[in-house]
């Protein structure tokens, strides 16, 4: 049953009906629990008691897979607004962008042009932007542009997924670029021509690839909420006297809140995934499909 639900939001993720009547009826069902609001005056409000907790935050707007240069470009505006607010109210947050949503689907160089114009204004402020990784699809293309951006820029990083087959090798190669990776198993629904169809052998990988970057001497973003994996990673640090500025745990906005103050506490930089904006449809489905436990609440919200 599990496994049909998720594969039922996966689907319902990509779905353009589903997401023009998500836009229409606003943030219900729950999303909000996962969403921080429509725009970014809510973000910020959401952002600063992220702060007064100790943490730091990763804004995303939201958006994927959009067709024309005009949407490719509003997106990339949308972006640079982030940008701009982060800078002016003086929160704590990088920016965190979906290349799809700004134009990989209809040219490379649109793609590359409107991510330069984001990394320009971020490097004005001098802060910090994460090339999302999407599906498989756009995998090979966004570690391309990654690599090639890499060489002009410092403020930039990416995602490695754990569910793939090719990652292992991918971690090796982005060693030469002491790449700053934000490491996660993977929400995105993938052929197992391509991904690990079993959840162990998720966990295995994930595991492996953190402790090969660390080792590496590179930045870390440690995306989990798994209780054993956090343990697991922090004794590995506390074995190889890794310090606490080469890493940080990332945890999404509406889940294990109990756990990232935990960990704040105990001297640990958390960072919060916060996504915000009208386009949340996509966002908001895989949240389900990835945790049963998610469904339960929005079920018990929608029925109150």
């Amino acid at each position: 049953m599990e496994k049909i639900l998720s594969n039922t939001f996966q689907t319902l993720a990509k779905s353009k009906t589903a997401n023009r009547m998500a836009k229409k009826y606003g943030l219900k069902l729950g999303a909000k629990r996962f969403v921080a609001g429509d725009s970014i005056l809510h973000a910020i409000d959401c952002v600063r008691k992220i702060n007064d907790d100790g943490m730091v935050a990763m804004l995303n707007y939201l958006g994927e897979y959009v067709y024309t240069e005009e949407a490719a470009f509003e997106a990339t505006r949308n972006c640079i607004l982030t940008l701009d607010a982060i800078y002016e109210t003086g929160i704590k947050s990088n920016l965190s962008v979906k290349v799809t949503s700004l134009g990989l689907d209809i040219s490379r160089e649109v793609c590359i042009q409107n991510l330069r114009r984001i990394l320009e204004k971020a490097k004005e402020y001098g802060n910090f932007v994460r090339i999302e990784m999407e599906d498989y699809s756009h995998c090979e293309l966004t570690l391309d542009i990654y690599k090639e951006l890499r060489k002009e820029y410092e403020n930039v990083g990416t995602v490695i997924q754990a569910y793939l087959y090719r990652t292992e090798q991918d971690i090796d190669d982005l060693n030469h670029y002491n790449a700053n990776l934000r490491l996660v198993k993977g929400a995105y629904k993938e052929s197992p021509e391509v991904a690990f169809p079993k959840k162990s052998d998720v966990d295995k990988n994930y595991e492996a690839i953190i402790k090969t970057h660390l080792k590496n001497g590179n930045y870390a973003g440690i995306a989990t909420h798994d209780d054993a994996m956090i343990d697991n990673i922090i004794g590995f640090t506390e074995q190889y006297q890794i310090s606490r500025d080469q890493f940080e745990f990332q945890m999404l906005y509406g889940i294990r809140s109990d756990l990232q103050k935990l960990l704040t506490e105990n001297g640990y930089k958390v960072r919060v995934y916060v996504p915000y904006g009208t386009d949340w449809f996509g966002y908001f489905m895989r949240r389900l499909a990835e945790r049963p436990e998610n469904v339960t609440f929005v079920l018990k919200n929608t029925f109150k």
